[in-house]
């Protein structure tokens, strides 16, 4: 017994210094097989030559034939004369097919494992002021495209991805975003972008900004562990960072409850967005004004009219209201005073010093020349400011995700006494109560927002507007989307056939499924997380547009309107459109741009012009609406359509204050 243990010992020892010894290397496991080759092939060489009759007597002559048997063992069945003779010859053969293929294949192999290490992208980017973007989520391509689109023509540009996937796949898919746009160049890496050793390939140090995208759902984690999957980069990345300067940072959340932390995390340099709380904002708001979703896209991409914050040549002495007019191609919507200070909308009359920087939404990033004199203004055609009346609304919400519980209570905190949100989710939906509210009341009506049989017991004619959810979770993007298209089409085919408009809002995740969607006269598809990726894309390539963009979206809880023409100026009346800007500026409000209403128009609500000169001309009817930036209280207006307004108030749950803006911008 002991010796058969002291065999089975003996055994294990040497197969495991054998494997020890073929785990180190390539070249070790290729010089293994040179000798099992010549343990094999030798032999049986010699044995082939000592049975040939006519083989060389001498010692040396017959070794010079074993050798050169040896090297001709590729030809089977070379050797002739007797049946074992040609045997052997066959088997020698045999054996050195297998053992070249065997070389082959552990060459191969080994070039192979080579090969992906390369692609795999191990080694470092050595570049200065490029762009990082950490992990990977549907807001990497509406990020990386505006990213190029932001970029100066002429000046070459590089943007390094790190994330947990292949290399190739990400670049392959990058490169159907950015296209055939000279001068950029993207470099991928892969591995965890919470692992400090991964980070270091990327150079943050180096680069002009570091974006850390949000975890999304059904990518293997929970809400709560994406979010603290960001938390644990960015304390990652501050390994990396210098104490001082270093590069901008900017990070995104889906739950607000995790932004104090991430905050912290990010450092004094970086800026923090909650995806769910913009989400859940933009509808609302798509709701209260259909295609206010395109709207703010318009305004956050780089393809048409941004915000800006830059300088304007000879405003010292000069009014608010004076700049504004004077601005022929750019519209005027707020002040960054010397000390940081932000203010948006200030009163006409507020003069600016020296060192004021203005606030603008302009098609170009250049500074806006000021004419000399101010655009022409009618003031006999300016209609006298009047109160805006505030009857209650209904609103309909099919589905339920985690996005609508804030729905909820803004809704329950902002919307106007007597209002009533219908819920139409599963049975065992969670939906908070509110019937004793007299703000809003929340009535859960148990249905699938998916089958035909549920809207049966709906009177849809009574609600003001429709939003659609989407799932949280989908094993992929455009299978999430396919029980909130379902939605659509049962509402569309009730449109079509009571003939009522109905405005409706969907929430989707991939951009595919937003163009197949059948969309009505006022509705409109809001992409989830699209608005954080072009405000990321915004800051990272203007972070002072991060104070402004905390003032329109969070303290305000969306300062975006669109308000009737008619009731800045007179219906039927030829004006210009400086003439509306100064009819705004008397109500605290900046006008931004124009919807003119086209009955003809299968979606009138479609297309806003933004930033139109000031000196233009035309007739303003009673269809037509004006974008504006308010100067606080959001209020949809329900003489010309009755949807649910929005009042946002200071001091929501999780918003920062204003004097704060390096905090982030609490959505």
């Amino acid at each position: 017994m002991e010796r058969r243990q002291g065999r089975t010992h003996l055994h294990h020892r040497v197969r495991y210094l054998f494997d020890r010894t073929l785990a180190r290397s390539t070249g070790t496991l290729l010089g293994w097989l040179a000798l099992s080759c010549l343990a094999i092939v030798v032999p049986v060489s010699a044995l082939l030559v000592w049975t040939d009759p006519d083989a060389p007597r001498s010692l040396s002559g017959r070794l010079i034939q074993v050798g050169r048997t040896s090297a001709e063992t590729l030809r089977l069945g070379a050797a002739t004369g007797a049946p074992v003779r040609m045997l052997l010859s066959v088997i020698l053969g045999l054996i050195a097919l297998l053992c070249v293929s065997t070389v082959i294949g552990v060459v191969t192999t080994g070039l192979g494992d080579r090969l992906t290490e390369l692609r795999r992208g191990r080694s470092r980017v050595l570049e200065q002021g490029h762009t990082v973007v950490l992990g990977w989520s549907d807001q990497i391509f509406p990020l990386v495209a505006e990213l190029v689109a932001a970029r100066p023509v002429g000046v070459r540009h590089v943007v390094t991805v790190l994330a947990d996937r292949d290399p190739a796949v990400m670049e392959r898919e990058l490169a159907v975003v950015v296209g055939s746009a000279g001068g950029v160049r993207l470099e991928c890496r892969s591995g965890a972008p919470a692992d400090p050793d991964a980070l270091a390939l990327v150079m943050p140090g180096t680069a002009r900004t570091v974006t850390v995208l949000p975890v999304e759902d059904g990518e293997g984690a929970e809400n709560a562990d994406g979010d603290l999957m960001v938390v644990r980069t960015l304390l990652a990345l501050r390994t990396l960072l210098p104490a001082e300067g270093g590069p901008r940072v900017v990070a995104a959340v889906h739950d607000g409850r995790h932004l104090p932390a991430a905050r912290l995390a990010a450092g004094p340099r970086g800026t923090v967005l909650e995806t769910d709380r913009t989400t859940a904002r933009l509808l609302l708001q798509s709701a209260g004004h259909p295609g206010m979703s395109s709207v703010v896209r318009d305004l956050l991409d780089f393809s048409g009219a941004e915000f800006h914050v830059g300088e304007v040549p000879r405003t010292a002495g000069t009014t608010f209201e004076d700049v504004a007019l004077r601005l022929e191609t750019a519209c005027a919507v707020g002040l960054v005073r010397p000390d940081g200070t932000l203010s948006l909308t200030p009163a006409p009359g507020t003069v600016l010093g020296p060192g004021d920087r203005l606030v603008t939404v302009a098609h170009d990033d250049v500074p806006v020349p000021l004419d000399d004199r101010c655009a022409e203004v009618d003031v006999s055609a300016v209609v006298p400011p009047r109160p805006w009346p505030e009857p209650p609304a209904r609103l309909l919400l099919l589905g339920w995700n985690r996005r609508a519980p804030l729905m909820v209570d803004i809704l329950r905190r902002t919307a106007r006494p007597g209002s009533v949100l219908d819920v139409v989710a599963g049975p065992a939906t969670d939906v908070p109560s509110y019937r004793d509210s007299s703000a809003l009341s929340v009535v859960h009506r148990a249905g699938d927002p998916a089958a035909p049989e549920t809207f049966g017991g709906l009177d849809l004619d009574v609600y003001d507007s429709v939003v659609v959810l989407g799932a949280d979770r989908g094993a992929r993007p455009e299978r999430s989307d396919d029980r909130t298209l379902l939605s659509m089409l049962i509402l569309r085919s009730r449109e079509e056939r009571t003939r009522r408009v109905l405005p409706v809002v969907a929430e989707m995740r991939d951009h595919r499924s937003g163009r197949i969607a059948p969309l009505g006269a006022a509705s409109d598809v809001v992409l989830r997380g699209e608005l954080t990726a072009l405000l990321m894309a915004q800051i990272v390539h203007d972070p002072e547009l991060a104070a402004v963009f905390e003032e329109i979206f969070a303290v305000r809880g969306g300062a975006l309107a669109l308000r009737a023409a008619d009731h800045y100026v007179v219906s039927g009346r030829e004006v210009s459109f400086a003439t509306v800007v100064a009819a705004a500026l008397r109500r605290g409000e900046c006008a931004i741009g124009y919807r003119a209403h086209d009955p003809y128009a299968h979606r009138p609500y479609a297309s806003v012009r933004l930033c139109p000169g000031k000196s233009e001309r035309r007739v303003w009817n009673a269809g037509d609406e004006l974008l504006v930036l308010t100067a606080g209280r959001v209020q949809a207006d329900p003489e010309r359509r009755p949807v649910p307004g929005m009042r946002a108030e200071h001091g929501e749950e999780g918003d920062a204050p204003p004097s704060a803006p390096e905090a982030g911008i609490p959505f």
